[in-house]
C-alpha cells in the first residue's frame, strides 16, 4: 500500500544552480521519480543509512515507532530524500513543513493532533522554528502531550491533550543554532557529509536511466566532479546539460557539451559558481586576503550573510579555498591558484 505524503510548505525563492532551499525544479513531478524509494537505491551517508537501517528493523520488531530522528548537514545532501525513505519502511504517512511555517503553536498543534501512531512529521529548517512554537514540541516529544492553557490570572486552567505516538524528523544546515532543549530530545543524531565524485557518478548513471539518457562513465565523473558534492546539484546539472545536449548536440551527451552548457550556467572545472568566486575575489582584493568578517563580505557582495554561510561557505571550506578563523575568513594558497591572481606577501 503506497504511503500518502502531505506536502505542507516549502521554500523556493533562489533559483540558482547552487541554493540553500528547494526551487519549483526540485519539486517538480520529474525530480520526485528521481528521489530513491528505498535503502537499496540510496547512495552514500552510508554510516547514517546504517544506523538507520538498523534502528527501523528494530523498531519493526518490537511493533514501535521509530524515535525522533535529526539530520544536519549542507543543503542538498539528501535529508528529505531520507524521510521520504523512512516513511515507505515503516509504512507510515510523512507530514512535511518548515520551521518559517510554523509561525505560531497553534499551525504545530492542529498537526500533531491528526497524526496517527507512528506518522512522521518531517520539518525542514527546523533550526527557524519560532521560540513559542518550539516550546510546544518539547512536551510533545517527549510525553507526547501538549498543554492548552484556558483564560488568565486566578481563572487559568491547564489541560493536556494526549497525542498519538508520533515521529519528529528534523533538518537544518547549522545545527548551532538549534536550542540545547531541543537538540537532546533527539534520539538519532546524524550529520551529512559531502559525496564522493564515485557516488555522485553512481548518482548520474541512475538518473541517466531514469530519464532515458546515455551517459558514459568519463562524463558522469566529469559531471561529478563539478557538482560541489552534493546530488541535489548533479541532478540539476544533468537536467541542463540535457538540454543543451538536445539543442546543440542532436540529444548526445558528450564531454564538450558539458563543457559549454556548464559555462553557461557559471560553474567552472572545480564546480564553482559566480558567487563563490566572487566571494574569494572579495576577499582577495578588497580585503587582502583576509582575514575578513563575514558581515564585511556580505556588505560588499550585497548578499545575505545567511546564504554564504549556509551554501557558500561550506564546499569552499571543504575544498580547502578559505580558512574560518577567530579573525575572520581567510582566502588560502589553492584560491589564489585556481583564480590565476599572484598572492602578494604580506610584510
Amino acid at each position: 500500500m503506497k504511503k500518502k505524503e502531505k506536502i505542507i510548505t516549502f521554500s523556493s525563492d533562489s533559483p540558482g544552480v547552487v541554493s540553500g532551499k528547494e526551487t519549483p525544479e526540485d519539486t517538480a513531478e520529474e525530480l520526485f521519480s528521481l528521489r530513491p524509494s528505498g535503502f537499496d537505491d540510496y547512495v552514500g551517508q552510508k554510516e547514517t543509512v546504517a544506523t538507520l537501517q538498523i534502528a527501523i528493523s528494530a523498531a519493526r520488531q518490537r511493533g514501535e515507532p521509530l524515535e525522533h530522528v535529526l539530520f544536519h548537514g549542507p543543503p542538498g545532501l539528501g535529508k528529505t530524500t531520507l524521510a521520504h525513505i523512512i516513511a515507505a519502511e515503516m509504512g507510515t504517512d510523512l507530514t512535511i513543513t518548515s520551521g518559517p511555517a510554523l509561525e505560531r503553536g497553534g499551525d504545530l498543534i492542529g498537526m500533531l493532533t491528526h497524526m496517527k501512531r507512528g506518522d512522521i512529521l518531517f520539518v525542514d529548517e527546523i533550526h527557524r522554528l519560532p521560540r513559542t512554537t518550539e516550546e510546544f514540541l518539547y512536551p510533545a516529544m517527549e510525553d507526547f502531550a501538549v498543554d492548552f492553557v484556558f483564560d488568565k490570572g486566578i481563572h487559568a486552567r491547564c489541560h493536556r491533550y494526549r497525542l498519538n505516538r508520533f515521529v519528529l524528523i528534523g533538518a537544518t544546515t547549522r545545527v548551532g543554532l538549534l536550542s540545547a532543549p531541543l537538540r537532546d530530545r533527539f534520539g538519532i543524531f546524524r550529520k551529512f557529509d559531502f559525496y564522493t565524485p564515485e557516488e555522485l557518478a553512481l548518482i548520474v548513471h541512475r538518473s541517466a536511466i531514469l530519464l532515458g539518457l546515455s551517459v558514459d562513465k568519463q562524463c558522469a565523473m566529469e559531471l561529478a566532479r563539478r557538482s560541489r558534492g552534493t546530488p541535489r546539484i548533479v541532478n540539476r546539472l544533468l537536467r541542463r546539460v540535457r538540454d543543451y545536449a538536445q539543442v546543440r548536440y542532436g540529444g548526445v551527451i558528450t564531454v564538450e557539451a558539458i563543457n559549454e552548457a556548464l559555462a553557461l550556467e557559471g560553474v567552472d572545472d572545480k564546480g564553482l559558481t559566480g558567487l563563490d568566486r566572487s566571494y574569494l575575489e572579495t576577499i582577495i582584493e578588497y580585503y587582502d586576503g583576509g582575514p575578513v568578517g563575514i558581515e564585511a563580505i556580505g556588505a560588499t557582495l550585497q548578499e545575505e550573510t545567511d546564504t554564504l554561510v549556509d551554501v557558500v561557505e561550506p564546499f569552499l571550506l571543504a575544498e580547502g579555498f578559505i580558512q574560518r578563523t577567530s579573525s575572520g575568513r581567510k582566502a588560502t594558497d589553492k584560491a589564489y591558484r585556481h583564480l590565476g591572481i599572484n598572492r602578494k606577501r604580506k610584510k
